[in-house]
């Protein structure tokens, strides 16, 4: 048997249907532009995770983990480059944010872009 054909058969037990331990989260529409091209890009191993305050941007996404955040603060609408709203939106929607992170999460990536509302106020809400 060749090197090859014995790693081939080599079985690990791990389990299997769970999520991945590495998690990389966008957030607002700058991160969710790098999770979007990671996630087109095929990267296996870690779970994309696209969280934003602008509904139109989350149903475009192809990434299917979705948070949007600050519901009832900002009805699907953005923050407004408005930091503020992006930090009272992401305080709203932490209950979702854990129970996603809950999942077998042993390390977190986070990206955002700084200046607007989403990426600059739920960033570090986040984090």
């Amino acid at each position: 048997m060749s090197k090859n054909e014995e790693l081939e058969n080599i079985m690990f037990d791990l389990p299997k249907n769970q999520s991945n331990v590495i998690k990389v989260i966008g957030v607002g529409g700058g991160g969710s532009n790098a999770i979007n091209h990671m996630f087109q890009a095929g990267i296996n191993g870690v779970d994309f995770v696209v969280c934003n305050t602008d509904a139109q941007a989350l149903q475009n996404s192809p990434v299917p983990n979705k948070i949007q955040l600050g519901v009832s603060t900002t009805e699907g609408l953005g923050a407004g480059a408005n930091p503020e709203v992006g930090e009272q939106a992401a305080v709203e929607s932490m209950e979702d944010i854990k129970r996603l992170l809950d999942n077998n999460t042993k390390m977190l990536f986070i990206t955002a872009g700084m200046g607007g509302g989403t990426g600059t106020g739920a960033a570090p809400i986040i984090a």
